[in-house]
């Protein structure tokens, strides 16, 4: 099957965050979307025809979680990821941040600590802060152009008393996939001091040709404290829809969790989001391959052209995720001196390293989930603002636009 990733669709005046929300959040309009952690592809064909029939149906009430919606989800598990899961394991929820903050309610009690890794994704921060607990950074390592986690310091904080950790798998935006020694590892240190983790694989099929995701729970072993996060929100760019789900084999965990939902009121299922899920996880798969398969020519385009003409600018180079985790610390500016030059100079909008958290000041988060022509202008548009400064770069690119 052919799928047209290089095709440009024009998203302004739907409401996108991502396009719409560009003068809100960078002070102006005028500047090349490369935020916000959704694609500009075109969803899976499969997901627009569940919608459209969905829709041709004039009522739209009180809708359950139907039983081809857990079976799409269970096979997909078992054959992209070797995980075999019980339907009772599952809990339908309305988004992977909620289920964060939600992990964090039930799982650690107020002022007590609750483990992230940064620089990560913002809303483990608040998930935490928000909830009346305390914030306990384990900060990742960056050697040799890659991501390795802190074991030891790890393990003093469970061992100071931390409750949860918040795993961020595979990791946004530094884009590791970590190995099975790795996670081992975790789950030795978080067995030891009888410590939780929610797994967050929200990006678990944006694993890059050549690498191979994980799932934390198939290395568990009975009675780990251990709930993972999955969504197909991600993986087939509806995060919108904003349906996802928690994985538990343990029935207390599941239990503490129904508890905070239902507390806050969350077990309402939309329709529409419900048609969309089952549509992607059962007929999707031909998509998602191609679609990774540009990914990757993407990203090994941008680290092509960062090198020969961009050599203050290096890519941290990802084993999965469609985000681009950029360290522009060679070009010898402060954080907003950065944002300053690509948004009012190159007319570039992306998001901040200093947004997640420790270990971020230098870098740029870039997301290449859109057609190559688009990424390649992002590229140019840098390119061109230097050359206007005198510096970095003095030549024209050849071949990216």
């Amino acid at each position: 099957m052919n799928f047209d990733f290089d095709r440009e669709i024009d998203r302004n005046g739907t409401a996108s965050v991502k396009h719409d929300g560009r003068a809100a959040y960078f002070g102006t309009a005028d500047v090349l979307p490369m935020w916000v952690a959704d694609m500009d592809f075109a969803a899976p064909e499969a997901v627009t025809r569940a919608l459209a029939q969905r829709a041709a149906h004039p009522v739209y009430g009180y809708t359950f979680y139907p039983d081809g919606l857990y079976e799409a989800f269970i096979a997909w598990l078992g054959k992209r990821h070797g995980w075999q899961v019980e339907r009772d394991w599952i809990l339908m929820a309305p988004g992977v941040v909620p289920s964060l903050h939600a992990a964090v309610l039930a799982f650690a009690a107020p002022g007590e600590a609750v483990v992230v890794q940064p620089p990560v994704y913002f809303p483990f921060f608040s998930a935490v802060t928000d909830t009346g607990r305390k914030l306990a950074l384990n900060p990742l390592r960056l050697e040799n152009g890659r991501y390795r986690i802190d074991f030891a310091h790890l393990e003093r904080c469970a061992a100071d008393g931390a409750r949860l950790l918040l795993l961020c798998s595979p990791h946004n935006p530094v884009g590791r996939v970590w190995s099975p020694d790795e996670l081992h590892e975790i789950l030795r240190i978080t067995r030891r001091h009888d410590m939780t983790v929610l797994s967050d694989e929200i990006h678990a099929d944006l694993v890059y040709p050549g690498e191979r995701h994980t799932a934390l729970a198939t290395l568990a072993e009975p009675g780990d404290r251990l709930v993972t996060a999955f969504a197909p929100s991600k993986t087939f760019n509806i995060p919108g829809l904003g349906l996802s789900c928690l994985v538990a084999s343990d029935p207390a965990q599941r239990a503490a969790l129904r508890k905070v939902f239902a507390t806050l009121a969350l077990g309402h299922a939309n329709p529409f989001s419900i048609a969309a899920f089952e549509a992607a996880y059962r007929e999707g798969e031909a998509w998602l391959d191609a679609l990774l398969v540009y990914l990757r020519g993407n990203r090994d385009f941008v680290a092509a052209s960062l090198a020969e003409h961009l050599p203050g600018i290096r890519l941290i180079q990802p084993e999965g995720t469609c985000l681009l985790w950029l360290d522009c610390r060679g070009l010898g500016m402060n954080d907003a001196e950065l944002q300053q030059f690509l948004v009012a100079k190159a007319r570039v909008g992306m998001n901040p390293g200093t947004a997640f958290g420790a270990g971020g000041s230098g870098f740029m988060r870039l997301n290449a989930g859109a057609p190559k022509r688009v990424v390649a202008e992002a590229l140019e548009r840098i390119r061109t603002a230097f050359e206007a400064t005198g510096s970095i770069c003095h030549r024209e690119v050849t071949g990216l636009m």
